[in-house]
């Protein structure tokens, strides 16, 4: 069986594991790496968001044929390490917001607040209602209100 290694959450990682193998079971299976969460494997519920290389993205629609061993793979584990904290400024609001209920979406929530709000930061722009309206991360207890609250005040923080 071939081995595939790649950057997980700042650290060299490797599995020997079948190329067709989605990155979602990479991590959860093989690496132990259970924040990114299966919810439909087609990149509609956005359970899994992760970034790599920085980008968001879903890991259950990636087969790890496709992950290079340079490519950086950050779960919601390792977002506090990218700010050097031991909790993200979106975490913190996720927390102060009370945000969750099950749980089961919030991962790929928060990772998807991130990347959006980096994405208008870097462009010179604050989150907008807009902005959230084109999230479609799905939250099956219907959190949409505490979660939009959440994302503007992380952006504050971040």
């Amino acid at each position: 069986m071939p081995t595939y290694s790649f950057v997980l959450n700042g650290k060299q990682v490797s599995v020997d594991c079948d190329g067709s193998v989605r990155l979602l079971w990479v991590l959860r299976d093989l690496l132990g790496v259970t924040g990114p969460k299966y919810g439909c494997g087609l990149r509609v519920c956005r359970a899994c968001t992760s970034f790599y290389n920085g980008e968001a993205f879903n890991p259950c629609s990636v087969p790890i044929s496709q992950i290079n061993p340079t490519d950086e793979i950050t779960t919601i584990e390792g977002l506090p390490a990218t700010v050097s904290q031991s909790l993200h400024p979106m975490q913190q609001a996720w927390i102060d917001y009370d945000v969750a209920q099950c749980g089961f979406c919030q991962p790929g929530q928060i990772m998807t607040a991130v990347a959006l709000v980096k994405q208008i930061q870097a462009e010179g722009g604050e989150v907008t209602e807009a902005d959230l309206d084109g999230i479609r991360n799905i939250c099956r207890c219907g959190t949409y209100y505490r979660i939009r609250e959440a994302i503007i005040a992380g952006a504050a923080n971040m």
